[in-house]
């Protein structure tokens, strides 16, 4: 178990830290190409400059031929056993062949040997006692040859097997490749590692580095019009018709039609989300509501996703009448005997697939991608982002193992449509991975997430299906906030909210860089639309966008759970956020606090004025005053000054410009100060599956804050209806007062110049204290008495 690091103060445990990590790849001299010599050389790498670099000592086992079969059985079941050290790897065993062919891969990390010599045996499986080795292949390490990519791979050699004591040759040989490398090398990601050397049978697949990318995804909309020769299974009565409409796990369906008649007209939007390769036919069904519970079917249609057409932009497409299939199955009275009904019925539709929209897997707030589905919609790249995900450290325990605390973690980043995962460090708290990712970007204007994990799923059986991998912590960074061609190197807090409350859970080491391609194309995506130009055009209701959303995230997560190994379902949905938009009391709390924050700049400008008003500072109650002149005295002067003001204000704060990426904020999440209960409540399910009591107490604290916000959108209600009711002639005596005032207004205003009228409005409200008054002035005192619409409220 790695050691623990001291714990920061608690008012520094959740803030970033930044770091000096010796990042890129220094090559041994080629001159000194062994393994212990590695000191000295300055051959930089810039495909691989954003990690830490690590060496690793590779051996490919391609295969072996004209081994000898065990004298004893007549047969040979040949394996092939590396070692080094300690550690050692096996490939898999072949029955009954003197052949075999294995192309395996053995990575044996540098920081963990001790040893001089690599050791290749070719062994007999037996199924009882000892297997028997056949022969052997030493490796002198410093004799083993540097692979600097971007060479070529190293060729493997036949080498003649020596018996154990390595005193004479043996028959059969062995095809192997030697060679010092990184993690760079392309052989790594596949290869068997020694610090995973514990992992055995299924859990092998499931530690691996892998790319993912999410499928291509397409909005579907049907447009249904109308259908036609739709007869009931009842004679004698008009059917009331709708369409269910179904893709997958999709369901929608139509208002049923208002008028009863064979010929019902529906002219509804229907929005799936379909993805690519299609698998999923669009099932259609004409349906008759019987009864509020009861609905018969009457028609079916099944169409495939090929059959539609792509649109591109907002033209509308042609629409087409479909057959439906010409039976339909009732229930005769008196028994269970099935007819078939001799119609005909057709339905109109018009189908597109949707190449000019964005489908939305993720919130409109972390977005990573805003290009529409249809590729050739795409614009150039703006930039390129490299990302080294270098170590976590200070990691919790996230299991117990042998009596002892473990952790297997594993990272995922997400960024557009690429998600990558390392590979998985096996019990270690403080992994290392020294991965590094790139990715185009589009826009700067979007997110990529971080996530780390505890891989549940490391056993040499399949896990149970209920086992899920552990969340520890997220990480979001947004590409504008980052200077361009700078390297931040900082580790992140990992925190997480649990029922027990906010964890800091470790730190996640990370090294980014965006680097811009054209800054032209930057300054120009930033005067047009986020998202593209249909989302404008045709808009999706709030309703149909969290639906499309969530399905997409289904959708996403099964695909990408299909993978080899899988990226699983609870892990994709943590870095879609799938739970964003349930209730939460502390996020209420949270926005509530965001907003005044907000406000706090325009709360302050009107304390101060106050304070110019009541002369509390003479002698900035004259400058305003000198300025007030000016201003009126010379009015093209107010745009201008306002300007230059912000500009100044602008430059002044450069000083003080942030210098690293945002990061969790428990503070601002409001998760350190948060009521047991309510944090209960967040981590409930939904529907609830707590006691009646605990719901019935809920209920009650929720009533008594939506009432609060109640009584405030009522008091804004009632002061909009004030204003109505100046010239609404509900209080005859104030209509009349105000409109006589507008006009001697008018009449002063219309003789007064503009400038003296400001004058002397401005020195009014800025008189000194002693000529006020406590009391509410006129006009306050007259608006309050005006009537609102609150007095026929029950």
């Amino acid at each position: 178990m790695a050691n623990q690091q001291n714990q920061p103060g608690r008012g520094d445990e959740y803030k970033l830290k930044d770091t000096s990590p010796n990042l890129g790849e220094r090559w041994p001299h080629q001159r000194s190409s062994g393994w212990f010599g590695m000191v000295t050389g300055d051959k930089l790498t810039s495909t691989y400059d954003l990690v830490e670099q690590m060496y690793y000592l590779y051996a490919r086992v391609v295969k072996a031929k004209d081994l000898p079969p065990n004298p004893v059985t007549g047969s040979l079941d040949p394996y092939v056993e590396v070692k080094l050290g300690n550690y050692k790897g096996t490939t898999r065993h072949f029955d009954k062949r003197t052949n075999p062919e294995w192309n395996h891969v053995f990575a044996f990390s540098k920081e963990h040997v001790q040893s001089t010599a690599l050791e290749v045996f070719v062994r007999d499986r037996e199924m009882v006692g000892r297997d028997d080795i056949i022969g052997r292949v030493v490796f002198d390490l410093n004799e083993v040859p540097t692979r600097v990519p971007p060479d070529s791979p190293l060729a493997p050699q036949w080498y003649r097997l020596e018996d154990q004591r390595g005193e004479s040759k043996v028959r059969g040989e062995v095809m192997v490749a030697v060679w010092m490398g990184t993690q760079a090398d392309e052989a790594f990601p596949e290869a068997w590692h020694s610090d995973a050397a514990s992992v055995q049978g299924e859990g092998v697949v499931n530690i691996r580095s892998k790319v993912y990318v999410s499928p291509k995804l397409w909005y579907l909309r049907v447009n249904v019009i109308e259908a036609q020769d739709v007869a009931p299974n009842e004679k004698g009565r008009l059917p009331e018709a709708f369409i269910k409409a179904q893709v997958g796990n999709q369901v929608l369906k139509t208002k049923v039609c208002a008028a009863k008649t064979t010929n019902p007209t529906w002219n509804e939007d229907l929005v799936f989300v379909a993805a690519e390769p299609f698998e999923e036919h669009l099932v259609l069904t004409v349906e008759d509501r019987v009864s509020p519970t009861k609905d018969e079917l009457l028609g079916r249609l099944v169409l495939p996703m090929t059959l539609f057409e792509r649109r591109l932009d907002h033209r509308p497409v042609h629409s087409r009448w479909f057959n439906m299939e010409r039976f339909g199955l009732a229930v005769l009275e008196g028994g269970e005997t099935r007819k078939e009904l001799k119609f005909s019925s057709r339905v109109h539709l018009r189908v597109c697939l949707e190449g000019a929209y964005h489908v939305m897997d993720e919130s409109t707030m972390y977005i990573s991608d805003i290009r529409p589905t249809a590729r050739q919609l795409w614009k150039q790249p703006v930039g390129v982002l490299e990302v080294g995900i270098l170590s976590a450290q200070g990691l919790t325990p996230m299991k117990s193992k042998d009596g002892r605390g473990t952790t297997d973690a594993y990272c995922v980043a997400k960024y557009s449509q690429k998600w990558v995962r390392t590979r998985t460090v096996i019990d270690s708290f403080n992994p290392k991975w020294n991965e590094q990712y790139t990715w185009e970007v589009y826009d700067p204007c979007t997110v990529i997430t971080f996530a780390v994990f505890d891989n549940c799923h490391v056993g040499e059986k399949p896990a149970p299906a209920t086992a899920k991998d552990t969340r520890i912590g997220k990480v979001r960074i947004r590409l504008s906030t980052l200077e361009m061609d700078r390297i931040y190197t900082h580790t992140h807090p990992l925190v997480v909210l649990q029922p027990s409350g906010v964890k800091k859970m470790g730190e996640l080491h990370l090294a980014v860089r965006f680097t811009c391609l054209s800054i032209v194309g930057v300054i120009y995506l930033y005067m047009h639309p986020l998202l593209p130009k249909m989302h404008y055009i045709h808009p999706f209701t709030i309703t149909q966008v969290d639906s499309l959303r969530y399905q997409a995230m289904s959708i996403v997560a099964a695909r990408l759970g299909r993978a080899e190994p899988p990226l699983r379902k609870e892990a994709v949905e943590y870095m879609l956020d799938v739970d964003s938009h349930m209730w939460s009391m502390r996020r209420s709390k949270a926005n509530f606090f965001r907003i005044m924050s907000l406000l706090s700049g325009t709360i302050g400008v009107f304390r101060w004025l106050e304070e110019v008003r009541r002369w509390r500072n003479p002698v900035t109650t004259l400058l305003v005053h000198v300025l007030f002149v000016i201003l009126i005295c010379y009015p093209e002067l107010i745009l201008p000054t306002v300007f230059l003001y912000m500009f100044l204000i602008g430059v002044w704060n450069f000083r003080w410009r942030p210098r690293h990426p945002a990061h969790m904020d428990a503070k601002l999440s409001w998760a350190e100060a948060i009521h047991p209960d309510e944090l209960d409540e967040e981590f409930d399910t939904f529907p609830t599956s707590k006691p009646h009591d605990v719901v019935r107490m809920r209920y009650d604290r929720l009533r008594s804050v939506a009432g609060r916000i109640q009584t405030v959108v009522g008091d804004v209600a009632t002061q909009g209806e004030r204003l109505q009711s100046l010239l609404s002639w509900r209080d005859p005596r104030a209509t009349a007062l105000f409109v006589v005032f507008c006009l001697v207004a008018a009449l002063a205003l219309y003789m007064t110049p503009f400038q003296v009228v400001a004058l002397l409005a401005g020195f009014y409200a800025l008189r000194h204290p002693r000529f006020r008054s406590k009391l509410p002035s006129a006009p306050s005192n007259f608006f309050k008495r005006l009537p609102s619409r609150i007095d026929s409220m029950l």
